[in-house]
């Protein structure tokens, strides 16, 4: 059972969400805006939350960034606008996925699901795990990137997909499997969230986003044996 905050405006979304969650055996909270959202954070634990982003008061985006100056806990953002400009601002500040409405409740609860299973299987990963090459480090058991001695901060998905490659590198994935491998689920969304979360993660990068390749027509592979 997982403890799921459910922050929307409106009564009627939060109810829908409310009641497929409690269906399938989860503990819901409820928050009207940002601030609330923020507030119960600081009092509770959740497992994720879902983050509307219209709100009055305090918008989804403004909450999400506060509530990640502490708290890594997934969330899902909701959205009655689907402009990739808005996805991006989503993603930079830590959202792992975005639902655009309207959605169908069986949608939210396969997203919710996928992302508690992934991080369950993180939590119950053993070991030290660390990559290194020339200046870049990635410590996937600490979460940790640094490039040229200094530490970087991803937002928690694109983590999640720059460990998926080094942990595959020198092998050729798919989108399809980045996507069903990283987002948890055989993902049925807007393809371009993959597109997105890569020129991120490359910005990011830097010079290092070299160590990336796009395979036309196929996916990505991450490959570390040339000396750049």
């Amino acid at each position: 059972m997982a403890k799921i905050l459910i922050c929307d405006d409106e009564a009627g979304i939060r109810a829908v969400i409310k009641r497929y969650a409690v269906f399938e055996g989860h503990e819901t909270f409820e928050a009207e805006n940002g601030f609330e959202a923020v507030r119960a954070c600081k009092e509770r634990t959740f497992d994720i939350i879902i983050m509307d982003v219209m709100m009055p008061e305090m918008d989804g985006f403004s909450a999400v960034k506060e509530i990640r100056k502490s708290s890594s806990i997934p969330v899902i953002m909701l959205s009655a606008r689907g402009e990739e400009y808005d996805k991006v601002i989503g993603f930079e500040v830590g959202v792992d996925d975005y639902v655009v409405k309207p959605f169908s409740s069986k949608e939210i609860m396969l997203r919710i699901n996928a992302i508690l299973r992934r991080v369950e299987n993180k939590d119950n990963t053993d070991g030290h795990k660390l990559f290194s090459v020339d200046g870049f480090t990635a410590d996937m058991t600490a979460h940790k990137v640094i490039i040229d001695g200094q530490p970087i901060e991803l937002a928690p998905k694109l983590y999640d997909l720059l460990f998926f490659l080094i942990r595959n590198k020198n092998i050729a994935v798919s989108r399809e499997k980045i996507l069903t491998e990283v987002w948890g689920y055989d993902y049925f969304g807007d393809d371009r969230t993959l597109d997105t979360h890569m020129k991120l993660l490359r910005r990011a990068l830097g010079e290092y986003s070299v160590l990336i390749k796009t395979l036309r027509g196929l996916g990505y592979r991450f490959e570390y044996e040339k000396k750049y």
